[in-house]
């Protein structure tokens, strides 16, 4: 287990807090930003009404397995001899008069009103039978696509909220920077006045002045943008508002893990289903080369009154259906199902390929992170007590104003990159958790 010393960056967080304060409307914990997500990150949202519409596109193979029921009404009208007589026989109104060469031949109008149920019942379609293993398959990649979201949009919360500790960190050390900087000016300009230095060493302290109240405004400006940035995630940004307030930045604790394999991961998981998917659908493709066996029956009333229901008679039976020659269309639907399936597993291997290489990666910039903080710490340590020997030697006047500036300056900067350095090894952690699946 690494652990990282983070005392001189608690330090500052203590600073921070008593700079600016905690406004209970805007505090946001990690923990709350992370509970909150759910509820308002539009990514998830969009994820998860992805996976519904796959659930629906599944159900809607059930045609597999269930009849197809369909009710009809419609009102003929005819004076065509063949039509007015075939009328007359649905209806059951056949007479002997009927007969009669004059009327077949000059029927007149005739009218026919017919209802009737129709049902369609599948027996064997095997090309729908794995169509539908195909569907449940791809109904599972989008339900696992949506649990990486979720984990995805997690890690994006943790980095934002990461981002904006640093961002307030950033602004309480450049703060203090100030502070000491205008402090230095103003010991400049007494000993100005008391003919102890140059106007060159009052004008080089105005300038750092100036240098740090600039970067103070960029910092100020950089905890609105990673405050919006979070509420977006959030999904709570509407225009202006104040910046969230946020607990200290201090170093994660991290536990080494390196997983045997990506099994568990939902990213992986999708990929899996996906490519499962393809295979059903290639082995669709060449079941929809066999026949098909489906059943079908009717009822249907004829009348020659509007909505009469006089004679009734059913039509049932079986069916098989061979297409022999499509013109090579299901031949070569099978081939494209074929390269996609070959297509998605490929994909699969370069991307568990690429996964295991991002987690070596990001091992070695945890333990290069890691060194970079200890190193950070010791120089601020040193920096600092550079800055008190040099502060002290130039209130005796031993040293150069140039001197105390430069010391300072550098005090601040190492400051700041030790800053950055947690921020940066905070963020690896967090994304080593997403892609161990911890």
């Amino acid at each position: 287990m690494t652990r990282i010393s983070a005392l001189p960056v608690f330090a500052l967080g203590l600073l921070l807090s008593a700079q600016v304060g905690v406004q209970a409307q805007d505090y946001m914990s990690l923990p709350a930003a992370l509970n909150q997500l759910a509820a308002g990150n539009r990514q998830m949202r969009i994820a998860e009404f992805e996976r519904k519409k796959a659930q629906a596109d599944m159900h809607q193979t059930d045609a597999l397995f269930l009849p197809q029921v369909s009710a009809a009404y419609q009102g003929l009208v005819t004076d065509n001899p063949l039509n007015a007589f075939g009328f007359l026989l649905q209806q059951g109104g056949v007479t002997q008069q009927s007969f009669d060469p004059a009327r077949l031949n000059s029927p007149g109008i005739t009218r026919n009103y017919a209802g009737g149920v129709e049902v369609k019942m599948p027996i064997v379609n095997m090309d729908l039978y794995y169509a539908r293993k195909g569907a449940k398959q791809a109904e599972q990649a989008y339900r696992h696509k949506a649990s990486y979201t979720a984990a995805r949009m997690a890690f994006e919360v943790k980095r934002a909220y990461t981002a904006l500790q640093f961002a307030y960190l950033s602004k309480a050390i450049i703060d203090s920077t100030l502070t000491d900087v205008r402090q230095i000016c103003q010991d400049v300009k007494n000993f100005r006045a008391q003919g102890l230095v140059q106007l060159s060493d009052v004008m080089n302290a105005e300038v750092q002045v100036n240098i740090v109240e600039s970067a103070l405004a960029k910092a100020e400006n950089g905890i609105a943008d990673a405050s919006d940035g979070l509420r977006i995630l959030l999904g709570t940004y509407g225009g202006k508002a104040a910046p969230y307030t946020v607990d200290p930045l201090t170093a994660a604790a991290y536990a080494g893990h390196t997983p045997d394999n990506l099994a568990d991961r939902s990213d992986i998981k999708a990929m899996q289903a996906g490519a499962e998917a393809a295979k059903m659908m290639e082995k669709s493709s060449k079941m929809g080369l066999l026949p098909r066996l489906n059943a079908f029956g009717s009822y249907m009333f004829n009348d020659r009154s509007l909505f009469g229901f006089h004679k009734g008679s059913y039509l049932a039976g079986i069916s098989l259906d061979w297409n022999l020659f499509d013109g090579n269309r299901q031949r070569s639907k099978l081939q494209s199902a074929k390269f996609e399936q070959r297509r998605q597993e490929e994909n699969l291997r370069a991307y568990v390929e690429q996964s295991l290489s991002e987690i070596d990666r990001n091992e070695r910039e945890l333990k290069q992170l890691s060194s970079e903080i200890r190193k950070q710490e010791a120089s601020v340590s040193q920096a600092g007590e550079a800055l008190r020997v040099i502060t002290d030697r130039h209130r005796e006047g031993l040293a150069s104003t140039t001197d105390l500036l430069m010391s300072q300056s550098q005090h601040s900067r190492h400051r700041l990159e030790l800053a950055e350095a947690v921020m940066k090894y905070n963020i690896a952690v967090y994304y080593n958790e997403l892609i161990t699946n911890k």
